[in-house]
This record gives structure tokens, C-alpha cells and sequence, in this order.
């Protein structure tokens, strides 16, 4: 069993490699020029503070980076209430070693279930966030979904594995930091609660290698998408997704590359935002 987990961790790096030369040729080698769309982009500035990873957004450093709200949602089923469509800041900082991302969610009911790693937490309230370390749309990505019990489930998503089927690798399971805070009570649906935050801090290092296209530095850009899962009930799955760039309506399919926009490094502050 090690054996094949380390054969699946070693593959990681061959994925992505083959995913960014299959989409280098596609470009390369048509007779006809397409012309892509312009991506919807989001950018996060460099800090120089000692980041302290607590679910709390005391670094000055937040208030001086790129806010976005997540503006577009979608439900899975044929019904849509009031209490539905809450409001999410999302901002992002980075270092010479970390990704830093800082969710901010109102919310009247909290719940959390999902206690094992690589199990559901996207069916409790929970931050999600896809990377593909290259400027430009990829087949694989890695993704992170976070409740807040702080679960994880962590994987390496192949949108073209074989023959037009995904492929999901859940031998990955990176070691990160992540603090989570909250304003209300969890799983008791008797009182209206006010919120939740969640802060991660994603090691470079977990990229080493497959960074190769866009290493992080001011300038670089990524692919990515970050979502938040909304339950409003305590019992079942009916849950409602928000996210930064919109997706298909119908579908709701969150892990096609097409809908993922640019992530930009850059030194300078993008925006003063004192909230």
C-alpha cells in the first residue's frame, strides 16, 4: 500500500507536466488562430509580515491586498431562499514560502459534520480553493476543501484523465495550515449565528516542481477558483455554492478548467480596504 501511495505522490509532477506540454502544442501546432476569451483575474500582493495563521485577519497587510466577493450562486435542486445568498469576502497574500488565503463569511447557521480527512466537508460550510501553477488553463489542478472542524479534503483533479473521464487522486494529502473562527453555534439551527473565517497557509514548497511554467514571483499568474459551500440545514446535503468567477448554471460543474480565472503576484497594494 506505501508503495502505491509514493507511486501516486511521484506522478503528481508527470501530470502536470503532460497537461502543460498537451495544451503547449494544441496552441502551437493549429492552423487556425483562436482567440481565447479574457479570463476574469484577481490579484494578491506580496507581504513582508510575519503572518500569524489564527483565522484572524489582525496583519495590516489583509486590508492592503485585493478584496472579492462572491457574487455568483448556484443550488442544487429547485429551490433558492432568502437565507441562501450570503455574503463572502475572499483575499489572498503571498511570501517567499506560503500562499496565504483569508475567507470571510457571513452566515445565520453554522454547521460542521465531516470529521475525516478526504471525506464530504463541502457538504457542511466550507472554503474551497483549486491551483493550477501555470498561466495558462490545465487538465489537472490541485484542490483544497476545508470545513470548520477544519477537515480536509485534499486531491489532485484530472479533468481529461483517460478517454474524457476525470480522475481524482486523494493519495495527495499535503501538509498546510489552517485556523478557523466563528461567531455563533455550530449545528443548532434554534439560533441566528453571524459568521465564520477561515485563513490557510499553502506551502510553496507543494509545488515544487510543477511550478516550473510560473514560478512564484511579482509578475507570475496562475490559474485557479475559489468557492465557498453553504448549509442551512443541519440534516441532509441540500447545500448552495458561491464562487469568485461564475460557472456553468446548468452543470455547476466547479472543477472545469474553463471557468477558472487568473491569479496574479504582485509586490505593490492592489486596494486599501479598511473593512
Amino acid at each position: 500500500m506505501m508503495k502505491k501511495t509514493i507511486f501516486s505522490i511521484l506522478c503528481i509532477p508527470f501530470l502536470f507536466y503532460v497537461s502543460c506540454k498537451n495544451i503547449t502544442k494544441e496552441q502551437t501546432t493549429s492552423t487556425t488562430t483562436v482567440i481565447q476569451p479574457e479570463l476574469p483575474s484577481f490579484k494578491a500582493s506580496k507581504t513582508t509580515t510575519n503572518m500569524i495563521i489564527d483565522g484572524k485577519r489582525d496583519e495590516l497587510d489583509w486590508s492592503k491586498t485585493e478584496v472579492a466577493t462572491f457574487d455568483y450562486f448556484y443550488h442544487y435542486d429547485s429551490i433558492m431562499k432568502d437565507d441562501d445568498k450570503q455574503k463572502t469576502a475572499f483575499r489572498m497574500l503571498w511570501d517567499d514560502a506560503f500562499l496565504y488565503v483569508f475567507f470571510e463569511c457571513n452566515d445565520k447557521y453554522l454547521t460542521a459534520r465531516e470529521k475525516t480527512r478526504d471525506g464530504t466537508p463541502y457538504f457542511d460550510d466550507c472554503a474551497e480553493i483549486f491551483l493550477a501553477p501555470a498561466p495558462d488553463i490545465l487538465n489537472t489542478h490541485m484542490g483544497f476543501e476545508v470545513n470548520l472542524y477544519k477537515t480536509s479534503n485534499d486531491f489532485l483533479f484530472m479533468t481529461n484523465f483517460y478517454k474524457g473521464q476525470q480522475g481524482v487522486l486523494k493519495a495527495f494529502n499535503p501538509d498546510f495550515q489552517v485556523e478557523t473562527t466563528h461567531t455563533g453555534t455550530l449545528n443548532d439551527n434554534s439560533d441566528i449565528d453571524i459568521g465564520w473565517t477561515m485563513e490557510l497557509a499553502i506551502p510553496l514548497k507543494l509545488f515544487f516542481k510543477i511550478d516550473t511554467y510560473a514560478p512564484v514571483k511579482a509578475g507570475a499568474k496562475w490559474t485557479f477558483l475559489a468557492l465557498r459551500q453553504e448549509r442551512n440545514e443541519i440534516e441532509g446535503n441540500r447545500r448552495i455554492t458561491s464562487s469568485i468567477f461564475p460557472v456553468d448554471e446548468k452543470k455547476i460543474d466547479v472543477h472545469d478548467p474553463n471557468k477558472f480565472g487568473f491569479l496574479y503576484f504582485v509586490e505593490y497594494k492592489t486596494t486599501l480596504n479598511s473593512n
